[in-house]
Order: C-alpha cells, then sequence, then structure tokens
C-alpha cells in the first residue's frame, strides 16, 4: 500500500480527512481504508480521525457523501435549461457512468450500506441532490408508463436502474465486447425516449 504523508497545517481536519480517504480509495481500493492509513496520509495521530467522525463507518459515510456532491456536479455537466429533454437525458446518463469509471472505489463504497450508514443527515441530503437529477430528467418522458398515476416515480426508478445497473456492470467489466472487440457505451444502449410536447 501506497501511503504518502503529508503535515497537516491547515485548521479543517475534517475535510483533510475526507480527502485523504478519497485519494487513498483511488490509489489502494476499499481494501487500503482505514483510519491509520488516513491519518498517516494527513500526518495527524491516529486517534484523529475518531475523534471527528467515531468511527471507521463514520468517516465512510461522510466520504461517501462528499462523493454524491461530486456525483452531482459529474451528472450535471453538459446539462442546460434551455437544452432539449434528449439531451439532458443523455449528458446526465453520461455524467453517472463517467463518475463510475473514474471513481469506481468510491462509487462502490457510496451506495453501500455496509460502508456507508444511508440515515446520516449529511448523507442522504447529499445524496438526494445526486437524485433530484435523475427526478429534473424523468419529468415529461414520454414512455409506456406515461400515462399511469405513478408514473413520475416509476420513470425516476427506471432510469436509476439503468444507469447504475450500466455503470456497475461496465466498471466491473462484465459486458461482452461487441464484433469489434469494443464494449458498448451507454450511449449506445440507453432506450430511445421522447419528450412529452408541453408548448
Amino acid at each position: 500500500m501506497n501511503i504518502k504523508r503529508k503535515k497537516y497545517h491547515h485548521g479543517d481536519l475534517r475535510n483533510a480527512l475526507i480527502q485523504a480517504g478519497i485519494e487513498i480509495l483511488e490509489e489502494d481500493g476499499l481494501q487500503g481504508l482505514t483510519m491509520r492509513a488516513i491519518a498517516a496520509r494527513v500526518g495527524v495521530s491516529h486517534t484523529a480521525p475518531k475523534n471527528h467522525f467515531g468511527s471507521l463507518k463514520g468517516l465512510m459515510t461522510a466520504i461517501g457523501a462528499e462523493g454524491f456532491r461530486r456525483h452531482a456536479i459529474a451528472m450535471r455537466q453538459g446539462l442546460s435549461d434551455t437544452s432539449h429533454g434528449k439531451d439532458r437525458l443523455d449528458a446526465a446518463m453520461r455524467g453517472y457512468l463517467n463518475f463510475a469509471e473514474a471513481h469506481p472505489a468510491l462509487f462502490q463504497l457510496m451506495f453501500s450500506p455496509y460502508y456507508c450508514d444511508f440515515g446520516e443527515e449529511e448523507f442522504s441530503n447529499r445524496a438526494r441532490e445526486s437524485y433530484a437529477i435523475l427526478t429534473e430528467i424523468s419529468r415529461d418522458l414520454d414512455w409506456d408508463k406515461a400515462n399511469l398515476p405513478d408514473s413520475q416515480l416509476r420513470t425516476e426508478m427506471m432510469l436509476w436502474s439503468f444507469a447504475h445497473g450500466f455503470a456497475t456492470l461496465k466498471v466491473s467489466r462484465q459486458f461482452p465486447n461487441d464484433e469489434t472487440g469494443k464494449t458498448l457505451d451507454i450511449d449506445q444502449v440507453i432506450p430511445s425516449f421522447d419528450y412529452l410536447d408541453k408548448g
């Protein structure tokens, strides 16, 4: 395991510990994420993370909350209030996948109740902010469930299942290759939806 020690100089130890945890995830995966490794990276005593987060799961939950903040940013890249609904849908789905591929260990941690406390306030708030983007892009989607009483919820669940399932399977390299030897991308398999004309 590659532990880079940094001398802690500033006053925001909480965020420094979270950032150190994310760096370790990027380099060593979930197996490398320990209280001692995070403390060593920041250059503080091994008890410092416990004083801020209570436990490793508490620290992982804070890391997961930051992950959802960054996840929402990734999904919003390319979105525009004036763009066509289909373009917004494609951009959000692309952002979802890009985040998962760029940060596979963080992505896994964020969606696991084993690592994160889903009921913790900051975590749940950040997760809702990310989910709200799916809500935005699912409004007025025209598909075979669009006329049902609970169509909005059905649409959100359908899009989330597609985006998350695709991202999870691609990151874990479960997809077969096409005839050219390449794995199909999300743009090539996303269902062809249209949006209801509200004008």
